[in-house]
């Protein structure tokens, strides 16, 4: 399957990964966060394949996060409800996300890209 590198272009994380990729000689598919967020499905397979605590997907540091409180709210929120949440709108969901089907990179790791993409 084709890497997929679901970003949001002014992102100065996502352009760290997307030229770690290209450097490394790494052909990716781009997708635009805002323009074609997740759907609840993808993301929960994205969560289930990466093994992290749904919470990471959050963009923590994101206007939207703190607008909607979501610090204090996360905690007691269903697993479901997040889930909905975070395919309403790319912006709250962390980035780069980077899956080739199999495998799941969340934000930019330079150690976490050599492990999964080389």
């Amino acid at each position: 399957m084709t890497i997929q590198f679901i970003h949001y272009p002014k992102c100065t994380t996502c352009k760290k990964a997307q030229k770690w990729l290209t450097d490394n000689g790494i052909s990716f598919e781009e997708v635009h966060i805002v323009e074609q967020p997740p759907t609840k499905e993808q993301l929960k397979n994205y969560w289930q394949v990466s093994g992290l605590p749904l919470k990471k997907f959050f963009n923590t540091s994101g206007m939207k996060y703190r607008e909607l409180g979501l610090k204090d709210k996360l905690a007691e929120m269903p697993e479901e409800e997040q889930l909905t949440l975070l395919a309403s709108d790319g912006m709250l969901i962390k980035r780069p996300i980077v899956t080739d089907g199999e495998k799941v990179t969340l934000g930019f790791k330079e150690s976490d890209f050599e492990q999964a993409w080389k």
